[in-house]
């Protein structure tokens, strides 16, 4: 299989430029600079590399650099951003700051008859975000792009194939930057574009249907698309040896702990254990306001009430966790800092003893899974399921967590996602869902005064979740949702609708 390095500087964007030369049909894999050598780039046999960005100078001591010997692979190089000029830094060119010619955001850019530049026109928008700059290029590149402020946005060496983008081509502000990608990636690097989810299923079905004969898996099922994924895949491979536990912690949306135990038990014959745990994690977050906290105290009793299910198990072989490759990445395991720790990678108490851990997805991104849940032929309903945190709707719930709370917020949340799908929008959100406030309002119902809750609703549209625009949802629809929430649940006075875009405000709430 042909595969890319995304070589890691520490940039922000890192995982998505990974995902956008997957969508191109290429495995791309990230890999952090300080944690891969020289010898292992050439023993992988990568048909190309890519330097992401990064937040530092090369010039600065201790910024993240590599061994010059790279360039020397003859394997093409892409160098984003920081990696542009880290790329021009190893070559011998100047790297200097930008001064006041620091450019941030949406930029004319002008570019040269280049076979980088294929099928895109001499004049487009790049996003840039940059203070450094290359200030003298390196022997044998010549300029192929450049900006108002910046005469080397971008630059070639042909006969070493090494390149240096200033902009950063993987993101939607860049018109063209899908094109540019995929002309590295096939007229550059040659890629065949083999890679596709249809042939990994079945690759990890046989996999897992040799190393996993005869023994028994242990996985935890939460419903989201993830684990959903992960259950059917090994289902599929080890059958009854695969026990699925689900933990309904009572702070799922309405409905969805019936429609997942349907789904797994009723139509895929999974070996299920479901546990209505509801009143014991009610009971630990009673007058708890914190999210912080929440998210502690549902996760630690997440983790005991599945202990306790393992143990009445007898002896399990593996257990077996939805872990996809953001998780990985971010988690720092192996090759990367850590940026946050996930539940599903390490959560879990070392005491429980297993012989070790199934991942069948850690290789995988979200829209990924998402095919690989098609192909297996799980519901839409699951497939595209709405990104629900962990804590479900402990954190969408603001200051104290009560049953009665969650019963309206469940009924709210549901009249709102039925409004939207009834409205046959050209395009859904990417998530929306309603928030229970700690804000009272007086109202009038029925000629009386009322005092109820406010309830919060929030859309957004994003490629990425990195950054997010409320959406403009019509008026119509909004009025709609609005009308049924205060009539059909008497316990809410008033219904908002969320305007903030992220950054400054996060998608969700806590």
């Amino acid at each position: 299989m042909e595969k890319i390095l995304v070589l890691d500087f520490g940039g922000q964007y890192n995982q998505l430029i990974a995902r956008r030369v997957r969508e191109q049909k290429i495995y791309a894999e990230i890999r952090a600079w300080n944690r891969i050598s020289l010898e292992e780039i050439q023993e992988a046999k990568y048909i190309g590399i890519i330097f992401t960005g990064g937040p530092n100078s090369v010039y600065e001591e201790g910024a993240p650099a590599f061994d010059p010997e790279i360039l020397n692979l003859g394997v093409p190089i892409l160098g984003i951003c920081y990696g542009d000029q880290l790329l021009s830094h190893l070559a011998g060119g100047l790297v200097s700051s930008a001064g006041d010619a620091g450019e941030y955001g949406s930029t004319a850019l002008y570019t040269s008859d280049h076979p980088l530049f294929a099928n895109v026109p001499e004049q487009s928008v790049c996003f840039m975000s940059h203070r450094d700059q290359v200030a003298r290029i390196p022997e044998g590149f010549q300029v192929i792009a450049h900006t108002d402020h910046c005469k080397t946005a971008a630059i070639a060496d042909d006969r070493r194939w090494l390149y240096g983008l200033q902009f950063h081509p993987e993101v939607s502000h860049t018109e063209y930057g899908r094109q540019m990608l995929k002309n590295f990636l096939y007229g550059i690097c040659g890629a065949a574009g083999d890679w596709q989810p249809e042939n990994y299923v079945q690759e990890m079905i046989e996999q897992y249907r040799k190393e996993l004969a005869g023994k028994k898996v242990l996985l935890a099922l939460s419903g989201g698309v993830d684990s959903s994924v992960a259950a059917l895949l090994l289902h599929q491979a080890i059958g009854e040896n695969l026990v699925a536990v689900f933990v309904d912690h009572g702070l799922l949306r309405k409905g969805e702990a019936d429609l997942v135990e349907r789904t797994f038990r009723d139509s895929f014959g999974l070996n299920l254990i479901r546990v209505n745990a509801a009143p014991r994690f009610h009971s630990r977050l009673a007058g708890i306001v914190d999210p912080e906290k929440k998210r502690k105290i549902i996760g630690e009793v997440f983790i005991r009430v599945f202990e306790e299910e393992a143990r009445k198990l007898g002896k399990i072989d593996y257990l077996a966790q939805g872990t996809i490759y953001p998780d990985i990445i971010e988690s720092g395991r192996g090759d990367s800092a850590v940026i946050k720790s996930h539940h599903n990678v390490g959560g879990l108490p070392e005491r429980m003893a297993f012989s070790g851990i199934v991942e069948p997805l850690r290789d995988l991104f979200k829209d990924e899974v998402r095919k690989v849940g098609e192909i297996l032929g799980l519901p839409k309903a699951l497939v595209y399921r709405q990104p629900f945190p962990g804590p479900g709707l402990g954190v969408r719930i603001i200051g104290k967590i009560t049953g009665n709370k969650v019963r309206i917020l469940q009924e709210a949340d549901a009249i709102f996602r039925e409004e939207i799908d009834k409205a046959q929008l050209p395009e859904n959100p990417n998530q929306y869902f309603a928030v229970l406030t700690n804000t009272k309002a007086v109202g009038v119902k029925g000629d009386a005064r009322s005092y109820g809750y406010t309830v919060a609703l929030r859309a957004v549209s994003t490629d990425d979740f990195m950054t997010a625009e409320w959406t403009r949802l019509p008026y119509e629809l909004l009025a709609r949702a609005s009308s049924r929430i205060t009539n059909e649940i008497p316990e809410i006075a008033r219904v908002v609708y969320d305007i903030s875009s992220k950054p400054p405000a996060t998608v969700e709430f806590e």
